[in-house]
């Protein structure tokens, strides 16, 4: 088997495995705070990131080097983003939240501009335009010439999600670290925060089993091992746009698992949307892969 076909299969068990995050946190967040969630999800893949860190012979990297640049990222992520996040899908129908997280590359192509210093094309703007309707349509669920949302502090939440996962991608742009190790070290700066938040917060409380597992399936597969089969799919192939489209599978088999296993019925307004976000995206895309 050839690598590009090797970063394939990697791309898409990846892609299958976010097209399952959408109803594991809704049907976490039916026993669990955002937090709690956060915090049992940050510990299950921080446990798993080190122990991949110590089995490639990188601990003591890890342990020496890396930490002056986590000691920011560990903060955005996993604490600040994961937590706006859930806190999102905790307000909003599953599919919702979803398909307003899927705007965060037009979110990064925009915040380029003040951080980066690069511009903005007319695709930039198209896309951006094109996408973002698809956002006022989901937010405003259908109903567009009206201006009251129906959670809008879940949709602001939504959004801002994504201004925090694109403002960490642009201030990584820099990064040196082993995407692993990085990863670890973000955690393990994250999860001394996040147990701080909740034994002086509302503290933990027992759930019974199906919560906790929950929890942990959001931390080995969401947080962990998607992330690893991706950082192989990208390493592996020839040209990142034969997997960066794969993405685009995943909007709707996660629509179609939260109709099938929470019983969310679809709505038309989020249909709408995300074709409009999906083609909003395929528009960018497009333009890098002919640059």
């Amino acid at each position: 088997m050839n690598q590009d076909r090797q970063a394939i299969l990697y791309g898409l068990g990846a892609v299958m495995l976010w097209s399952t995050v959408a109803t594991a946190f809704k049907m976490a967040l039916e026993w669990m705070t955002p937090l709690e969630l956060m915090w049992v999800a940050a510990l299950v893949s921080w446990l798993l990131m080190g122990a991949l860190v110590v089995w490639r012979g990188q601990g003591r990297h890890a342990l020496t080097s890396g930490w002056r640049t986590a000691a920011w990222a560990g903060l955005m992520n996993p604490v600040a983003y994961y937590l706006v996040l859930f806190a999102a899908y905790d307000r909003l129908p599953g599919q919702e939240a979803m398909a307003l997280n899927y705007t965060w590359a037009l979110a990064m192509a925009l915040l380029a501009v003040p951080i980066l210093g690069q511009r903005l094309t007319r695709m930039d703007i198209v896309a951006g335009l094109v996408a973002y309707a698809g956002v006022w349509v989901i937010a405003t669920r259908g109903q567009v010439l009206n201006v009251q949302f129906a959670d809008s502090l879940g949709v602001l939440l939504a959004l801002a999600s994504t201004l925090l996962w694109a403002l960490y991608w642009l201030l990584n742009a820099r990064d040196a670290r082993e995407p692993l190790v990085g990863q670890w070290q973000n955690f393990s700066v994250g999860l001394p925060v996040l147990t701080a938040l909740l034994v002086f917060g509302p503290g933990f409380n027992w759930h019974g089993w199906p919560a906790l597992g929950a929890g942990v399936y959001v931390g080995l597969f969401e947080m962990g091992i998607a992330f690893i089969l991706w950082q192989l799919a990208v390493h592996k192939v020839s040209r990142t746009a034969k997997v960066s489209n794969l993405i685009f599978l995943s909007p709707p088999i996660s629509l179609l698992l939260l109709f099938w296993v929470v019983g969310e019925p679809i709505l038309s307004s989020t249909l709408v949307g995300l074709v409009l976000i999906l083609g909003g995206l395929g528009l960018q895309q497009r333009q890098k892969t002919a640059a």
